[in-house]
């Protein structure tokens, strides 16, 4: 997502990790990306004519990554005439004082007696513009399903380009970037070439339907870094709500999306039970040298499960939010652990056949 550092992000070596999955097969298949982030995998895997299915806990990731995967004939937005002419009229409204406004610029000092500084007051106000007037078109059927998700993908494209951070949402800065100064405006992105065979979930890793024939590849976390708290403005924009938001930094409810993959003795049992209960035979695993379970030993209980490929991939540089991590400057190595199961069990009781979290059918 353009003006944010998204941990983790595969973009570097999506080319890398899809060239070792391969072209789908003559038989039908999916692939399903369960820790989708930011999409940049799941793009590559539909360029080699993958139909994807995507899944996140992070409502405004899930937004992120199917947005990627949207073609022009996906939103005719007719209410306007084209995309660019919806966008130009979402540009054109004043700003809102909502709830963005009064929490995450430095409006908040009149109520909470100290300044946020995510985004300056002027886009602090068209942000809460533009979500509510995506939200009105939508509810009154002037644009469809997925040009909404459009739109509120391009919205937080768009408030972090302006946004004071230094890379995630965890914190604002003190002194003003001169990014905050400008002018949030929405742009038009690059659609797809064509149309996709898209299924877009929001929820548990486990809840997302799989066949046996499916390719899964997994990308959970694999340091103490949560990303709900580090997103935590993005999931607002992508909601429209107003949760209740505690402390300094403004932080929305998010313990209900912390992970089991983010603690460091609980990390090899939760990888390995979720490759054992997701019933497919091709399953692949993205992990780093950073991760807290080591490589060996992470193969090592895979092996278990069925055959284990290890591939190095690259060495990418390690995230640096502050100055400490700067001087430290090391880079990680990513790798892709193949895993092909001896045996697949049937769906049951945590693979249901529709997630709950659906975005789609």
């Amino acid at each position: 997502m353009a003006g944010v550092r998204y941990i983790g992000s595969k973009a570097r070596v999506a080319d890398a990790i899809t060239a070792l999955i391969g072209r789908p097969p003559s038989f039908r298949g999916r692939f399903v990306e369960p820790f989708c982030g930011t999409g940049a995998v799941a793009e590559r895997a539909a360029r080699l004519n993958w139909n994807v299915t995507l899944n996140d806990t992070l409502l405004s990731a899930t937004i992120t990554a199917a947005s990627r995967l949207i073609a022009e004939a996906d939103v005719p937005f007719r209410r306007f005439g084209s995309y660019q002419r919806a966008l130009d009229h979402l540009n054109s409204f004043p700003g809102r004082e909502g709830f963005v406004f009064r929490e995450y610029s430095p409006a908040s000092k009149e109520r909470i007696g100290f300044e946020r500084k995510y985004f300056s007051r002027p886009n602090a106000a068209s942000i809460d513009a533009i979500r509510f007037a995506i939200e009105q078109l939508f509810s009154q059927g002037e644009i469809t399903r997925i040009e909404h998700r459009l739109l509120i993908a391009d919205l937080m494209s768009a408030a972090s380009r302006v946004a004071n951070i230094a890379g995630t949402y965890g914190c604002f800065l003190r002194n003003w970037l001169p990014q905050a100064s400008e002018k949030l405006i929405l742009l038009p992105r690059a659609l797809f070439s064509r149309p996709v065979d898209l299924r877009v979930f929001c929820g548990d890793v486990l809840q997302v339907p799989v066949g046996p024939d499916d390719v899964v590849y997994l990308d959970p976390p694999y340091t103490k870094r949560q990303y709900a708290a580090y997103y935590h403005i993005l999931e607002t924009i992508a909601y429209g709500d107003e949760p209740e938001v505690t402390g300094i930094t403004g932080l929305r409810p998010w313990v209900q999306n912390a992970s089991r993959f983010c603690y460091r003795r609980k990390a090899l049992r939760a990888i390995s039970e979720m490759i054992e209960r997701i019933p497919a035979r091709r399953i692949f695993l993205s992990y780093s040298s950073e991760g807290h379970v080591a490589i060996q030993p992470l193969s090592e209980t895979l092996s278990a499960l069925g055959r284990v490929s290890v591939a190095a991939l690259a060495n990418v540089g390690r995230y640096r939010p502050n100055a400490v991590a700067r001087a430290a400057a090391a880079d990680v190595t990513e790798f892709l652990i193949g895993v092909e199961k001896t045996s697949v069990a049937h769906k049951s009781g945590a693979e249901i056949g529709t997630s709950r979290g659906a975005l789609t059918p």
